[in-house]
C-alpha cells in the first residue's frame, strides 16, 4: 500500500475533514496534515511532540514551523511506518479542533 491508500482509510474514518488546497487537510479550519509529494505527509503535532518526533527515523523539519514534522520513510509498508502515520494522524486531527 502506498501513503495515498493509508491517508484514505485514516480521512475516511476521522470523517469531518476539510480540504482548504490541493492536499491540505483541514479541522475546525485549521491544518493539519499536508502531503507536499506523493511519498511525504507533513503533520501538525505541535512543538513538544513535534520535536520529539523529529528524533524518530525518516522524519525531519518542516518548512511550515516547528509544530510540524515531515515524515518521509524508505517504505510505506513497514510496520513503523504505518504506526507512526496512523498515531500522529490521529494526535494532528485532534489538536486541529483544540
Amino acid at each position: 500500500m502506498s501513503l495515498g491508500d493509508y491517508l484514505a482509510e485514516l480521512l475516511d474514518e476521522a470523517g469531518d475533514i476539510e480540504i482548504p488546497a490541493d492536499r491540505e487537510y483541514a479541522r475546525d479550519g485549521v491544518t493539519f496534515a499536508a502531503r507536499p509529494s506523493d511519498n511525504v505527509i507533513e503533520l501538525r503535532l505541535g512543538s513538544e511532540i513535534a520535536e520529539a518526533a523529529r528524533r524518530t527515523p525518516d522524519t525531519g523539519e518542516s518548512p511550515r514551523g516547528d509544530a510540524w514534522v515531515r515524515f518521509a520513510p524508505h517504505s510505506w509498508d513497514e510496520d513503523h511506518a504505518q504506526d507512526r502515520l496512523e498515531a500522529w494522524f490521529r494526535v494532528a486531527w485532534r489538536l486541529a479542533a483544540e
